[in-house]
């Protein structure tokens, strides 16, 4: 990097008015910078009260603390000053547009800050990434696995991985070149082969976890699916504890998708409540339904909402992740008939024709395509609930059991090691170059085989960010915030 790059500058907390506001400056400049605005730099990595002023009118703006990282020893591996101001928005106001006056100095961009960590070494492509991800946790589950991330669980394991293929690829060139020479070991291949099949096995054994790190930092998306008028809206409001669907007694109120974000035991819950899978002749109303059968197919589980008051009013599954809910029992206890006069006449035979109809053409066809699971006699009992979405009866056994289906879906005995798709591609092809290193059409070839293994590193040193990475280093710190 150039020594003369511009020094950037951020508020790097919270949004105001706050209590306290962190404001960042990484670059050749920054200890210039403090000085002008403060009078001084302290003492490295110990905080110092000072008076800020503006350097242009010599005005007080706040007292705030002052600290100074050095190069190298700071986060971003240059020269860093932060100021902690009272978070007043004047304040913080005033302290940017003084610090844009200094020249050399300029406003960061999202994610510099962390990206000038790593162009530096501070970390590596998986910690930035773990970062990321736990600046946007919002469960307890997905924190901890960002924060083992940023910590370098996968990130250090790629590294030993690539240490042992530079290894073995160092053995194979010490055959090729050095064949002839009488202190060079004449087996070199063997120890190097055995190295790439332990490799193999324990990247594979990394890729075999069912996708759960990545299911962890997307969370469980259930959709709320079944015939017009069963509740689903309703339900999708009683679970979210506030008015997030619109609810009427008219069949096809619900026309576009709805998103509700849920914390089920510390793990991440996404609800979607869609239109009411029906015939229609409503252009608007047909989109709603097209796009209901979109995400229904798509989700990890459906909940098929029925209207337990209809006659025969039951769904088919037929073994695929749905769960029937019997919605509206308290009309059947009360003995209650519903209001004729708020539906379509025709609006009765329909959901009963709705209800009926196997859920194979409800739903799009690939619910029907999962894997068959072998259940017991209790687990299928589990999928079929009875509840009342206007007065909550049932509601809460109905939440305590997605909260296990979603910890058995996302959580597992050991933490993810993969949490991101880029990983597994990553992995997958280093896993693909060393199965053909182990092929034993090789035999002879050390020339092919250095290759393969030269292969299966450099997709070690993609994971890492070692090489050929600036094509995705915009992608990964665009999602970042200003500031970090």
């Amino acid at each position: 990097m150039p020594a003369d790059r511009d020094t950037i500058f951020a508020l790097s907390s919270g949004r105001p008015p706050a209590a306290i506001a962190v404001v960042r400056i990484s670059g050749p400049r920054a200890g210039e910078a403090l000085k002008r605005l403060s009078g001084k730099i302290p003492e490295r990595r110990k905080a110092a009260l000072v008076r800020v002023r503006d350097p242009q009118t010599n005005e007080p703006i706040d007292e705030a603390l002052a600290l100074w990282f050095p190069a190298p020893h700071s986060e971003t591996g240059e020269d860093t000053a932060e100021l902690q101001l009272h978070g007043g928005r004047a304040v913080i106001a005033a302290t940017l547009a003084a610090l844009s006056h200094i020249e050399g100095l300029r406003p960061a961009e999202a994610g510099e800050f962390t990206r000038r960590a790593f162009e530096k070494g501070k970390l590596d492509l998986t910690a930035v990434e773990g970062l990321a991800d736990l600046v946007m946790a919002e469960t307890e589950g997905q924190r901890r696995q960002a924060l083992r991330q940023m910590k370098g669980l996968l990130g250090i394991r790629a590294e030993s991985w690539r240490d042992r293929l530079i290894r073995a690829l160092a053995l194979i060139e010490a055959r090729i070149d050095f064949s002839d020479e009488a202190d060079v070991a004449t087996d070199l291949v063997t120890p190097a082969l055995h190295a790439a099949r332990e490799l193999a096995g324990e990247i594979e054994a990394a890729l075999a976890d069912g996708h759960r790190g990545e299911r962890l930092r997307e969370g469980l998306v259930v959709a709320i699916s079944g015939p017009p008028n069963a509740g689903k809206s309703t339900l999708l409001n009683r679970i979210a504890r506030r008015e997030a669907a619109i609810v009427s007694p008219y069949a096809g109120t619900t026309r576009d998708v709805i998103e509700v974000h849920l914390d089920l035991g510390g793990l991440p819950v996404t609800l979607l409540d869609t239109a009411g899978i029906r015939d229609t002749d409503d252009p608007v109303e047909m989109e709603g339904v097209r796009r209901a059968r979109e995400r229904a197919a798509a989700a990890d589980l459906v909940l098929w909402v029925v209207d337990a008051s209809g006659a025969n009013a039951a769904a088919s599954p037929s073994g695929t992740p749905v769960w029937v809910i019997r919605n509206k029992v308290d009309l059947i206890r009360r003995g209650d008939q519903r209001n004729e006069s708020l539906l379509r006449p025709d609006h009765k035979s329909e959901a009963t024709f709705m209800a009926n109809k196997p859920l194979t053409s409800m739903v799009d066809q690939r619910l029907t395509d999962a894997p068959q699971r072998n259940k017991s006699k209790s687990d299928r009992n589990e999928r079929i609930f009875s509840i009342s979405a206007v007065t909550g009866e049932g509601v809460d056994a109905l939440l305590a059991q997605l909260a296990r289906h979603a910890d058995s879906f996302l959580a597992g005995a050991e933490p993810a090691l993969v949490t991101r798709a880029r990983h597994r591609r990553a992995l997958e092809d280093a896993l693909a170059a060393l199965r053909r290193a182990l092929k034993p059409e090789l035999a002879g070839r050390e020339d092919l085989l250095a290759e393969e293994l030269r292969l299966a590193a450099r997709a070690l040193g993609r994971l890492t960010g070692r090489v050929d990475v600036e094509d995705i280093l915009d992608v990964i710190f665009r999602d970042f915030c200003i500031g970090k």
